[in-house]
């Protein structure tokens, strides 16, 4: 078990390595000189991320020598099954970046014998830095933030997104995002799980979900949710699986309700 003294240790180091790639993503902001596809349609990298993940994993090496890293761009260093491991996205809404859309983010996560117990989601853009920690609750910008109270899906704004893999799979989420705008306020698209699950936090967004993505997507955002005082699950109220990569949040209020609709989902 750790303390909250670890806890905040932990937290503040993954700030300064948030803040720090921030930084460089604002350097290459409008000024790529790579792109290119990971092997399927739309799934986009560029010299910004690379770049990114190395300030990111200097910082994080230098800290904790020992500990384990997962990042999308580099891959796993040490065991994954440690009892430290840095879950870390570099540049979540890379194809919004590489357009010039400013929503996109940098997402750290620690996970701490499988659990994700502290996260950083920093957008540059909007120059907000959401935090959290299990036990010190979640903020923007050093304010606590909170999930809303919004009681009925019906006066529900809702967020979600779709996987690389939509063009192959009938499993796309293209029927759950159409059923749930009927139900709703209406459902947005974003393009960077982290902030998704960032907007669930600060009461933004009522809830959240998708299907298709990685452990270095979810585990910051995670953290910051809990900690905001919402819920998360797989679709059907189970515990999530980062290795599945699929995730309902929202708050307390809306989450029985949004679950049972994803599962009655007309397919």
């Amino acid at each position: 078990m750790e303390t909250t003294d670890q806890l905040k240790t932990y937290l503040e180091i993954a700030t300064e390595a948030a803040l720090a790639a921030g930084a460089v993503l604002q350097d290459y902001w409008g000024n790529l000189s790579q792109v290119e596809e990971k092997g399927r349609s739309g799934d986009l990298v560029t010299n910004a991320d690379r770049a990114s993940e190395t300030v990111i994993l200097e910082i994080i090496q230098r800290h904790f020598p020992n500990h384990s890293i997962l990042a999308e761009e580099s891959g796993s260093f040490g065991k994954q099954q440690a009892e430290y491991l840095w879950a870390i996205d570099p540049l979540d809404g890379t194809t919004n970046y590489a357009h010039q859309y400013p929503i996109y983010a940098v997402s750290i996560g620690l996970l701490i014998a499988g659990v994700p117990q502290v996260g950083v989601v920093y957008n540059p853009a909007r120059k907000e830095l959401f935090r959290a920690a299990t036990g010190w609750g979640a903020s923007c910008n050093r304010q606590p933030i909170q999930v809303s109270k919004t009681d009925e899906l019906a006066h529900s704004l809702l967020v979600t997104g779709f996987a690389y893999d939509r063009r192959e799979t009938s499993d796309n989420n293209y029927a759950e995002f159409c059923h749930l705008t009927h139900l709703t306020q209406g459902v947005r698209r974003s393009g960077s799980a982290a902030l998704d699950l960032a907007d669930v936090a600060s009461g933004r967004v009522d809830g959240y979900w998708e299907r298709g993505l990685s452990p270095w997507d979810l585990a910051a955002g995670m953290v910051i949710v809990a900690e905001a005082g919402g819920k998360i699950s797989s679709y059907d109220g189970s515990p999530v699986s980062l290795s599945e990569g699929r995730i309902l949040a929202s708050n307390p209020k809306i989450h029985s309700v949004l679950s049972e609709a994803l599962l009655n989902t007309p397919q």
